[in-house]
């Protein structure tokens, strides 16, 4: 047996509208995936930390209050720091105009109003295994 897919999830910035991030932390432990749930206001070093000590595969971030407009920030910390393996979802209110800066920062998926649970529990756990192999191979490459 696997261990499961351990998901970070976190609300950056000043945003404090946490019911959906709280809805989506149960949708994944239900489905067997470890979940760290943090409070909301995280500083974006903070979230940074707790990914490599938690050694997280997926940070998902709740923006309900434009906070996903610094989620590139986060993205930026974390391959300063060497986890730029890790895959990063947002989910929330996010605007339709500003998808595109944050898949080009490297989010690997948006999940707004009306996303399914079916669909966000079964693309986290894909992207967790698809985490775990680029994990693996730049490991190996590492020796």
């Amino acid at each position: 047996m696997r261990d499961p897919v351990r998901v970070l999830v976190t609300k950056i910035g000043l945003d404090g509208h946490d019911r959906g991030s709280r809805i989506i932390a149960a949708y994944l432990r239900d489905a067997g995936q470890e979940v760290i749930y943090t409070p909301p206001w995280q500083e974006i070093d903070a979230v940074v930390r707790l990914t490599m000590q938690e050694d997280v595969d997926i940070v998902g971030v709740s923006s309900l209050a434009t906070d996903h407009l610094i989620v590139p920030d986060l993205m930026g910390a974390l391959t300063d720091s060497g986890l730029g393996h890790v895959g990063v979802v947002v989910g929330g209110i996010v605007p339709e105009c500003e998808h595109p800066m944050l898949l080009d920062a490297g989010v690997a998926r948006i999940f707004g109003p009306g996303s399914s649970r079916e669909e966000i529990v079964g693309f986290v756990a894909e992207l967790g295994e698809r985490v775990r192999q680029r994990k693996l191979t730049s490991t190996e490459f590492a020796r």
